[in-house]
C-alpha cells in the first residue's frame, strides 16, 4: 500500500513538474512574444515620435515661414500704405495745382474778355470819331475800324491781337492827323455844281479847294444840324484874304511855291 501510494505521488510529481515545465515554456513563450510586441511597440513609439519631431519641426518650419511671410507682408502693406500716403498727399497737391491753375485760367479769361469789352468800346469810340471827323476817305478808314469792332465781338480776333490791331489804327489816324494831302478831284459844290478841283486836306484841321481855273474857292465847314447831328458844308463865299490863303497853301503843296509859313485865318476852321 505504502508502495503504491508512493508510486502515486511520483507519477503525481512527475505529473506535477511536467504541467510546471509545459506552463514555463508557455510563459516563456508568451514573455517572447510579449518582448517581441514591446519591441514592435517601441519601434512604432520610436517611428512615431520621429515622425511626430519631423512633423513638429515641419510646423515649427511653417510657423517661421508664415510669421516671416506675415512680417514681410506687414512691411508691403506699410510700404504700401506709405506710397498711397505719398501718391494721395502728390494727387491733393496736383488738384491744388490744378484748382489754382483753373483759377488763374478764369481770371485771365475775365481779365481778357473785360479787356476784349475795352477795347470794344475804344473801337466804337474812334468809328464814331472817323464817322464824324473829317470826310475824307471815311468809308475806309470806318471799315477798318467796323471789321475789329466785330472780330473782337464775334471772338475772331484775340485781346492781343486787337490791341494790335487797335495801336496801329490809331496811329494811322495820328498820322492822319498830322500830315498835310492834296489831291485832284471831283467835288459838288453847295449849290449842286460838280467841279474838277486841288482839295488840300491839312491834318484833321482843314478841308480847302481850288477849282482848276483858279476861279473858284470853298472850305469846308462842319454845323450842328436840328436833329443834333454834326455835318460838313462847303463855305465858297470866302474873303479875298480867305482865298489868297487858300491859295497860297495850295501852291506851296503843289510847289509851285517854295516852303514857307502859311496862316490860315481862323474863320476857315471846320470847327
Amino acid at each position: 500500500m505504502k508502495a503504491l501510494l508512493t508510486i502515486l505521488f511520483l507519477i503525481t510529481i512527475a505529473t506535477g513538474q511536467v504541467d510546471t515545465m509545459q506552463q514555463r515554456a508557455a510563459l516563456l513563450a508568451e514573455k517572447a512574444a510579449l518582448e517581441n510586441d514591446i519591441k514592435k511597440i517601441n519601434a512604432q513609439i520610436a517611428q512615431t515620435d520621429s515622425l511626430t519631431k519631423a512633423e513638429q519641426n515641419f510646423n515649427l518650419q511653417q510657423q517661421a515661414r508664415q510669421k516671416a511671410d506675415v512680417e514681410r507682408r506687414k512691411n508691403d502693406i506699410a510700404q504700401l500704405n506709405q506710397k498711397l500716403g505719398e501718391l494721395a498727399a502728390e494727387m491733393k497737391r496736383e488738384k491744388n495745382s490744378i484748382a489754382n491753375s483753373q483759377m488763374k485760367a478764369e481770371n485771365i479769361n475775365l481779365t481778357r474778355k473785360a479787356l476784349v469789352a475795352q477795347l470794344v468800346a475804344h473801337c466804337r469810340s474812334l468809328e464814331e470819331l472817323v464817322k464824324n471827323g473829317l470826310p475824307w476817305d471815311t468809308e475806309s478808314r470806318t471799315e477798318r475800324v467796323s471789321v475789329l469792332c466785330r472780330d473782337l465781338e464775334n471772338g475772331a480776333a484775340t485781346a492781343e491781337e486787337g490791341f494790335s490791331r487797335l495801336r496801329a489804327i490809331y496811329a494811322e489816324e495820328i498820322r492822319f492827323g498830322d500830315e498835310v494831302q492834296i489831291s485832284s478831284r471831283t467835288i459838288t459844290r453847295s449849290n449842286g455844281e460838280v467841279i474838277n478841283a486841288n482839295v488840300l486836306r491839312i491834318g484833321n484841321q482843314w478841308i480847302v479847294y481850288q477849282d482848276d481855273a483858279g476861279l473858284l474857292y470853298g472850305v469846308l465847314n462842319r454845323k450842328k444840324s436840328q436833329d443834333g447831328k454834326y455835318e460838313y458844308v462847303w463855305k465858297e463865299n470866302l474873303s479875298f484874304e480867305e482865298r489868297q490863303a487858300v491859295k497860297a497853301a495850295i501852291d506851296v503843296k503843289l510847289s509851285r511855291k517854295p516852303p514857307q509859313m502859311v496862316i490860315l485865318p481862323l474863320s476857315l476852321s471846320v470847327f
